[in-house]
């Protein structure tokens, strides 16, 4: 499993949406790279689909699969308000992966 935890310079809520990760990744027991990917340029932003800061992806798959946005190099506000996915998101997005690997 590889989550991607995709970023513009300087976001606020980068370091905390990847700690959040890191910390439902072992509660759940599940193993996966997490990589950290900072976008810098509106070419990448095209490229990646990029529609806010942090995007968190799971497998490719945004957690928040309903969401849609015009690619854009500004802050990211999920379901809940927040600049930092919810866990339930998160788990839910984990979890999901995890039974497809193991299927």
């Amino acid at each position: 499993m590889t989550i991607e935890v995709i970023s513009i310079p300087d976001c606020p809520n980068h370091h905390p949406t990847v700690d959040r990760v890191k910390a439902l990744l072992n509660a759940e027991g599940v193993f996966a790279e997490v990589r950290e990917v900072l976008v810098d340029s509106v070419s990448e932003v095209r490229a990646l689909r990029f529609i806010g800061s942090p995007t968190v992806r799971v497998n490719g798959k945004d957690v928040e699969p309903l969401a849609f946005a015009q690619a854009a190099m500004s802050c990211r506000i999920y379901e809940d308000g927040s600049g930092i996915p919810p866990e339930n998101l998160l788990r839910r997005a984990i979890v999901s992966a995890a039974r497809e690997e193991h299927a």
